[in-house]
């Protein structure tokens, strides 16, 4: 414990889409992390109502306490990606994204040095300019249980395709992530993609 309290790092990707029935959807996919490595979903039904599907107990504990969901589930979480597509099975949800190629936003993250780019004193210098360009997004701001948190990205990837099912349901054709989503205090691009990014969670109690 340090003066300004612990401090968590994950780095992998994050993919946010919107769907034509309504419900949008954040993968986040975390090879590195203090928790293992891991897939978790947060899904945004078009009633409003928030489910976090976690692949374990600890992992639904620190997500849910950093952020807000109207149910949790616990269920294997499995994402296999190879270099244009990700596969997806989470419990009622299967998706199947097809990426595109890296956006202008991208171009411009990839050209900044990543250990700049995932600093959270950058994160907090550029988050001004994310709120009037990409609405919704937030790069710093306070979580759940007096946490604060910083998202650093490196890398924007565009969702080019996207079919999925909600308990058999299918979600309907690629859309904008709009409105926003409400888990936390900003939202993924509406624009659907995948994004690489280093997340740092600070604890100040």
């Amino acid at each position: 414990m340090s003066a300004r309290g612990t401090r968590w790092r994950f780095a992998g990707q994050i993919a946010g889409l919107g769907t034509g029935g309504g419900t949008r959807v954040v993968v986040g996919r975390w090879p590195q992390s203090p928790l293992g490595s891991f897939a978790d979903v947060m899904v945004e039904r078009p009633d409003g109502h928030r489910v976090l599907l976690a692949p374990t107990q600890q992992v639904a504990d620190f997500v849910a306490a950093t952020y807000t969901f109207d149910e949790v589930r616990l269920t294997p979480v499995d994402v296999d990606v190879t270099a244009d597509r990700w596969r997806l099975e989470a419990g009622p949800l299967t998706l199947a994204l097809g990426l595109g190629r890296r956006t202008a936003l991208g171009w411009l993250l990839h050209g900044i040095p990543a250990p700049v780019a995932t600093a959270p004193w950058f994160a907090g210098a550029v988050d001004p300019v994310a709120r009037v360009v990409l609405r919704g997004v937030r790069t710093r701001g306070t979580a759940g249980q007096g946490r604060r948190e910083w998202y650093g990205a490196t890398d924007v990837r565009a969702l080019r395709t996207a079919a999925g099912a909600w308990e058999g349901e299918d979600l309907g054709a690629l859309r904008p992530v709009d409105p926003p989503v409400r888990f936390g205090f900003g939202s993924t691009p509406a624009r659907p993609s995948v994004t690489s990014v280093v997340t740092t969670v600070e604890s100040l109690r």
